[in-house]
């Protein structure tokens, strides 16, 4: 199919104007020129012929006044021969002027008769010129009879007989002007059906002309809209979904309803429309499998710099189900999968909700991470600490939804949580090999908050936190002192603390506990059994379910069972698994 450029389109348009312009013009010049021959003949033809008729009165009445000057002057005593010579002289020319004027108008007559383009009334111009002829052969015969009495009668003295005559000439004068004042009168009509035709050819110019003209507009605007419809429609579309993928909607399409270049880019700009969406699409798939943070600032960075690890104090945390691998035994795959996605999503809304970002899933634990660019310093352990609270709290309603979920009355075992949060320098960056690169932490701190997590089993909690998250994050919750750890991988003692909730949320029973605690734990330090007991059980009794305070009991009876070496420190250590 042949496609039209948008060139070729305006290039058409134009040339259509011009061709309409030109038509206009040829029409209005031939009209122009139809009324200009008209008024040619009106003023070459039909106005000489009128005026030579006029002038034909004019002379039949010189050479009657002239006979009268001629008698006046023989009459005179003595006669005036002068004056009567000088009135002959008149007399005698003004016939054939009469002819002469009368063929005149009969030869303009004729001419109009001839010129077959003209509307002229070519019978009555014919009745006309037959008049003219008539009156002038007997005017002219009945006038040379009498011009040759009249002079006889003056050369011979007669003057009343020349009265007499002269008086015949007069009426003879008078017939003949009649004559010529109905042929005057009958070509002054003439004349004015001849300016009436003018006239009307003139307006009917006009109006063509203006008619023309209208139409041509008419037609050279509806052909400009035609065209500039089929080249602003698409553009207005293409604006429109211009703005549509700006919104971020990608859903649309432009429909192509030209094949020039406006439908080219139609054409393309859909294909890239197409793209965006598996782009997007890309993106969310991406974004299900990394944090979209890290996937917009690795994808803002080049391979080089994506790849560079930098040093940061970061705040990492560790969760892991209790009784995970009890629950998983009573369930079939697909049933797991279900309470393992439910879990999973569950514990990772608080994350999000605090901007942490989830490094990864690990079976059923998740490892996530705060701190820059993501989260401010100063705010990351607190983020941390906030987000386990929540975890902690959804617990219950997901215990409630896990047995409509697999439509069972009762879940195998209990599930519950084992949060461990640590505050300190790692590496982060892009790990891996050429075959595939995860974007992570690494460093003691990393291995700190699994150890910490780890650590829940012995004292029976949910969150323990290290020294330099709770220095960050005293103010805000409530946190007791736990013990101190030597973590596995590490050689150094650890201050472990527990996150009990936010800040002024403790029950009176929780305070009483935490005092107790505290209390037994600083007799256990010091090596005072029996204090230590009494202050752990005193703990119990306010707190019956504190995990930390029946742990450090049993320890402090098996102490006393087994005594430490003198140089204990009061720390205790992690065994491996």
């Amino acid at each position: 199919m042949f496609r039209k450029s948008i060139r070729q389109k305006i290039v058409g348009i134009a040339a259509g104007l011009i061709v309409l312009a030109v038509i206009t013009s040829a029409l209005s010049m031939i009209m122009a020129a139809r009324v200009g021959h008209l008024l040619d003949e009106l003023t070459n033809r039909y106005i000489p012929a009128y005026g030579n008729l006029t002038r034909v009165n004019v002379r039949a009445l010189e050479r009657a006044v002239a006979a009268r000057q001629m008698i006046i002057a023989k009459m005179e005593n003595p006669p005036d021969e002068a004056s009567y010579a000088a009135n002959l002289k008149i007399f005698q020319s003004v016939d054939p002027e009469i002819v002469g004027e009368a063929q005149a108008a009969r030869k303009q007559i004729a001419a109009i008769i001839d010129d077959t383009s003209t509307p002229s009334d070519n019978a009555a111009l014919g009745r006309l010129d037959d008049r003219i002829e008539t009156a002038i052969s007997d005017l002219r015969e009945r006038l040379d009879e009498q011009g040759a009495t009249l002079l006889k009668q003056f050369d011979t003295g007669k003057f009343d007989e020349a009265k007499a005559t002269l008086v015949g000439a007069e009426a003879l004068r008078a017939e003949f002007d009649r004559k010529i004042d109905g042929i005057r009168a009958d070509m002054l009509n003439q004349v004015h059906a001849s300016a009436t035709t003018v006239i009307r050819e003139q307006r009917q110019t006009i109006w063509v002309s203006a008619v023309v003209t209208g139409i041509a507009a008419v037609l050279g605007f509806v052909f400009a809209m035609m065209v500039g419809s089929g080249i602003t429609g698409p553009v207005l579309r293409l604006l429109e979904g211009t703005r549509e993928v700006e919104a971020g909607r990608l859903d649309g399409a432009i429909s192509v309803t030209t094949r020039d270049e406006i439908g080219q880019l139609s054409a393309a700009f859909n294909r890239m429309i197409e793209r965006l969406r598996q782009n997007q699409r890309v993106r969310e798939t991406f974004g299900r499998y990394i944090d979209p943070r890290i996937a917009e600032s690795l994808l803002s960075q080049s391979a080089v710099a994506a790849a560079e690890g930098q040093r940061r104090v970061m705040t990492v945390m560790f969760c892991d189900m209790k009784g995970f691998t009890a629950l998983s035994e009573g369930f079939t795959p697909q049933g797991l999968v279900k309470v393992m996605n439910r879990y999973l999503s569950t514990m990772s809304e608080p994350i999000h909700a605090s901007r942490g970002v989830i490094d990864k899933y690990i079976g059923d634990g998740i490892m996530a991470y705060w701190g820059p660019p993501f989260v401010e310093e100063a705010e990351q352990a607190k983020c941390a600490c906030s987000a386990a609270i929540d975890m902690i709290g959804s617990l219950a309603n997901l215990r409630k939804e896990l047995p409509e979920l697999l439509g069972v009355r009762v879940i195998p075992a209990e599930c519950d949580l084992r949060i461990g949060i640590a505050t300190g320098e790692t590496l982060v960056g892009s790990i891996g090999s050429q075959y595939m690169m995860s974007f992570t932490v690494m460093g003691d701190t990393v291995n700190l908050a699994a150890r910490l997590e780890t650590a829940n089993k012995a004292y029976s909690s949910r969150c323990l936190i290290s020294e330099a998250t709770a220095n960050i994050c005293a103010a805000d919750f409530e946190i007791r002192e736990i013990d101190r750890v030597v973590v596995v991988g590490q050689s150094q003692p650890q201050t472990v603390y527990e996150v009990m909730g936010r800040k002024d949320t403790l029950t009176p029973q929780q305070t009483l506990a935490c005092a107790r605690y505290a209390a037994g734990l600083a007799a256990y330090r010091a090596r005072r059994w029996d204090e230590a007991r009494a202050a752990f059980a005193a703990a119990i009794e306010a707190e019956p379910d504190d995990g930390p305070s029946i742990a450090l009991l049993a320890r402090v009876a098996d102490l006393r069972r087994n005594p430490p070496p003198e140089n204990w420190d009061g720390s205790w250590r992690m065994e491996s698994k």
